[in-house]
Formats: structure tokens, C-alpha cells, sequence
């Protein structure tokens, strides 16, 4: 945790009016039909198909619940350097499962915590923090990333690749190596004083050096997501209070006619990159989500009662331009802090972040969840979830930081399975990312005993993230996530077998695609034996 000092109010910015929610238009089923087609209906003309009416389904809960899992300094995953290919999948299986368990559907992995990768690339080595020597891979070979994302789907939870844009060298990533980025390209390298190295964010070299690697995963991983933290320019004591050595840079941009003062052109050129980034990932595949975790305040005194450490002067990073812009799909400040933490508290925060969601963007803050493990800090977790549901209820979600306390502190993880938690949520869908819905399944019952065999087909599968399986016994629905493996489900025919009490009455199922799109909803019948 950062210590926070008293900073200068600086002056006040208007911000741009919030947008009201807009409702969403009532969609089709794919294929769509054309608004020639669609026109040619309306005015009676033969031989133009229908338009297949969209049915809603019965509640499902939505919320995005994740967390993240850290593999600088070996923090979460793999636990040290050098275990084998089988000890690193075991320990990963291990946290996916936990996750899902506790009605997670999200994770966000560290795959470049240094100029690195945790897979398969050409544009830079293997990570220390694999194997303890940077650029050997794994032995037996795997692809870490690719199996995360393969692990991860096939327990229905979304993975997002967390990198670090501009950091080169982590102070505990062993001694800097001749296959380092940092000797490879020392031309846009510059050292700190913690011994760490940070790659020069007003390059173009750097700048086309990271965008490259965020496309190179973009293309040919089947992610969810591409994730940046609050690492842009690094933190003041990174270099131990002395300016960011980038004196020469500034001067070749004087020389060529720049008029920006230096914070305002640092700020410039991180913002040119956000934004290059985001326009890059929906060129190449634009359900591919993009979000940043930035420091949780803006600015001191915004809002009024708010102090601390001012991002927008030591990080340069202008996160509101970000979310004002609209260069993100989700949007996670990390508010670190307690409720009633008066100078940074977490709801007041909150409430002026999504002040300022003028797009409409998912605004899902980062929470920390490691206060300890007594019951006070558990009802902390709990209250900030609470809290998160009812101030930003159209799209509900918290990221967690990390997944150790969830492993650390058992009762924590219990009292979030029991409470919040309870019940499984779909992913909120990105409408503006994708509108178009999957079909809906095919479905087959078949009554065996006291048991009901649903199961069902889908024309695109590969479309397919999860199911929902909808059942209703009595007046009463309910629903169950099933992840992209399954086909088929079995329900008791009667809750209540001895009395022929409480049957089950309607079933039905709903495909979601990757952007969390449902499909049209059928309810099937059951008939009483």
C-alpha cells in the first residue's frame, strides 16, 4: 500500500454532463436480416422470412467477479522459479478450480510482468520467473498462457492477459541477462534507482514495441481480455524521488517544434498510446475487451474530500481522459481503501468514477480483499461488494486483489461462497462491442425414474462461452451455469420423490457468447408422469 501525503487542491475541471442510460433496442436472433429485408416486411412483400421474436429468459444473476493472479516476484503463480511443467499446471488447475468453485467467472493473469513472456513469443524471452533463468522454456514444453486460457474456458470463466506496458527489469527478477529486453533494446531503456528499468513511454520505438506484443497476443490467443495496470510512468519512489531520466528525449521534441510542457507531454504521449491500443485490438478482433486498473484517485480533491498521491503528476496518467474517451471497455481504478477510510474512501471514490463513466463503460473497481482475515475485514469485503451492486447496478462487478487472501484467509472465502457469492452470475455483456446473439440451442428431454435428462446441440459452438440451463419447480425458476463442455444436465423429477410433491414443471436453455450476449429464451414443458 502506498502512504499517502498531503497534496495542493488543484483547480477545479468541469466535467462533461453524464449521458443518461440509454435502453437497449429489442435484438434478433443471427442471422440478422437486412433493414432492406426488414422494410420489405414491414410493407407486406412475399417470400421475405420472418423475424424471429427475442424471448427473455428468467433472472440470471450478472456480475463480473475475478481476480488477479500475480507472477512478478512469483507473488501468486507458479509459487518459485523452476518447478516443473506438471508442478506449474498442477498449482494452476488448483486456483482455477478454487475460483470456480467460489462462483468466480473471471481471472486476470500476468503473462509480461517484465519485457516477458509467459509464452510462446518472438518479440521477447522467457520469463525468470518461470524457470529462474530468463528465456528458457518450460521443459517438458508448454505454452503457459494457452493453457490458462484453455483451463479457464473450460471452467466457464473468462481469462484476461495482464500486462505491464512499459516496465523493462523488476527488482527481483534475478540480474538483467543478456536475452533481457533490456540489453536486447537498450535504445529506448532507461534505469532506476531500485533497480529497476522502465522502457521510455515517449519513444516510438517504445511504443511500437509494446503494441506489438499486445497484437501479437490479440491474434493469436483466444483471450477475453487485454489488461493493463497503474503502471505507466513509475511511481516517484522507483527512482527514489528523481525526475524520470527522459531529459534527451524531451529535448529531441523541443528541437523539432514541441511546444507541451514536460508533464503535459509525458501525460500526451501516454494517452496517443492508450488510445492507439484500443483502436488496434477492434481493428484485429473487436470482442476482444480492453481495460486498465489505474491508481484509484485522479487527482487530490477530486471529489472534495479526497487526498492522496496525484496520478496525474507522478504516474502521468490522465485515467478520467481515458474513461471520459471511451478508449476502454472496463474500466477497474484500484480503491484500495476502506469504507469509512474518510480521506480515500472507497465509496465516494466510487461514486465519482462513475461520475465521470460519461460512455457507459463497465466500471468494475478493483477492491483489496487482504485487510486480514477477521470477521471486521470480512464484513469490509462484503459491504465494499454491497455497496458496488447498488451504486453501479447495470453492470455489477469487483475485481479482487489478489487471490492469495482468498487461499490465506478460509473464512474469508467462505463468507463470500455464503453470501454474495451464493449464486452463479454471467458476465455483463459489452453491447457495444457486439449485439448480435447466439442461436438458441436445441433441446431434448427424456424422463427416465425420477429423473429428467435435459441436454441439447448448438449449430456454433464455437460461438459458445457457457449455458445457462433454467428449471422451475413449482412457481419457482432457477438456473444453473454450466461451462462450454457440457451438453446435457439431470434433475430430480419431483423435489419431493415420495409424495409426487414439487415437480419440475419448465425447463429451458440459453447459449452466451464471449461478450456475454444471451440467446432467445424457449421454455419447454415437463409433462407429470
Amino acid at each position: 500500500m502506498l502512504v499517502f501525503s498531503g497534496c495542493k487542491t488543484p483547480k477545479q475541471v468541469t466535467s462533461k454532463p453524464k449521458t443518461p442510460k440509454k435502453e437497449l433496442p429489442q435484438r434478433v436472433e443471427k442471422p440478422s436480416p437486412k433493414v432492406s429485408e426488414i422494410e420489405k416486411e414491414i410493407k407486406g412483400e412475399e417470400n421475405i422470412p420472418a423475424v424471429q421474436v427475442f424471448k427473455t429468459s428468467p433472472y440470471v444473476m450478472r456480475e463480473f467477479r475475478a481476480a488477479w493472479i500475480a507472477t512478478v516476484a512469483n507473488i501468486n503463480w507458479p509459487s518459485k522459479s523452476g518447478l516443473s511443467t506438471k508442478q506449474q499446471q498442477d498449482e494452476a488447475i488448483k486456483l482455477l478450480d478454487f475460483l470456480k468453485d467460489h462462483n468466480y467467472n473471471a481471472v486476470i493473469f500476468q503473462a509480461r510482468p517484465q519485457a516477458d513472456a509467459l509464452y510462446q513469443s518472438n518479440l521477447e524471452p522467457w520469463s525468470f520467473f518461470l524457470s529462474g533463468e530468463v528465456g528458457k522454456a518450460p521443459n517438458p514444453y508448454y505454452d503457459p498462457l494457452n493453457f490458462w486460457i484453455e483451463a479457464a474456458h473450460d471452467r466457464g470463466m473468462e481469462l484476461h492477459v495482464w500486462l505491464n506496458p512499459y516496465r523493462a527489469h523488476h527488482s527481483t527478477g534475478g540480474a538483467v541477462a543478456p536475452k533481457s529486453m533490456v540489453k536486447m533494446h537498450p535504445e529506448f531503456m532507461v534505469s532506476l534507482k531500485n533497480g529497476m528499468w522502465w522502457m521510455d513511454p515517449s519513444k516510438q520505438s517504445t511504443q511500437d514495441h509494446s503494441s506489438a506484443v499486445v497484437m501479437d497476443i490479440v491474434k493469436r490467443y483466444d483471450i477475453d481480455g487485454i489488461h493493463f495496470d497503474d503502471y505507466f510512468y513509475p511511481y516517484a519512489s522507483y527512482n527514489k524521488g528523481a525526475d524520470f531520466p527522459d531529459a534527451e528525449s524531451y529535448q529531441a521534441y523541443l528541437k523539432t517544434g514541441g511546444k507541451l510542457t514536460k508533464p503535459d507531454w509525458r501525460r500526451d504521449e501516454v494517452n496517443e498510446f492508450v488510445k492507439r491500443i484500443y483502436k488496434e485490438i477492434k481493428e484485429e478482433k473487436p470482442d476482444v475487451k480492453f481495460g486498465i486498473s489505474p491508481f484509484g484517485i485522479w487527482r487530490p480533491g477530486y471529489p472534495k474530500s479526497i487526498s492522496g498521491m496525484d496520478q496525474y503528476n507522478e504516474l502521468y496518467a490522465d485515467a478520467k481522459l481515458w474513461l471520459n474517451k471511451g478508449w476502454i471497455d472496463y474500466f477497474t481504478p484500484q480503491l484500495y481503501w476502506k469504507i469509512n477510510q474518510m480521506a480515500q474512501s472507497f465509496p465516494v471514490l466510487l461514486g465519482w468514477w462513475e461520475s465521470e463513466n460519461t460512455q457507459d463503460r463497465h466500471l468494475w473497481p478493483g477492491i483489496n480483499i487482504d485487510f486480514g482475515g477477521d470477521a471486521a475485514n470480512v464484513d469490509e469485503t462484503i459491504n465494499q461488494i454491497m455497496l458496488t451492486r447498488g451504486m453501479i447496478a447495470e453492470s455489477k462487478g469487483t475485481v479482487h486483489w489478489s487471490i492469495a487472501p482468498l487461499l490465506k484467509y478460509p473464512n474469508l472465502a467462505k463468507a463470500l461462497v455464503d453470501g454474495p457469492y451464493k449464486k452463479q452470475a454471467l458476465v455483463p455483456a459489452s453491447p457495444w462491442l457486439d449485439e448480435v446473439l447466439p442461436e438458441t440451442p436445441s433441446v431434448s428431454t427424456n424422463i427416465v425414474g425420477n429423473k429428467v435428462n435435459i441436454s441439447w446441440s448448438h449449430s456454433e459452438l464455437g460461438d459458445v462461452s457457457s449455458w445457462v440451463v433454467f428449471y422451475k419447480y413449482g412457481n419457482n425458476w432457477d438456473y444453473k451455469i454450466l461451462d462450454r463442455t457440457k451438453n446435457s444436465i439431470e434433475f430430480s423429477h419431483y423435489l419431493k420423490e415420495k409424495e409426487k410433491k414439487d415437480p419440475l414443471t419448465f425447463i429451458g436453455v440459453t447459449a452466451v457468447d464471449k461478450t456475454g450476449n444471451q440467446s432467445s429464451f424457449n421454455e419447454i414443458k415437463i409433462e407429470a408422469k
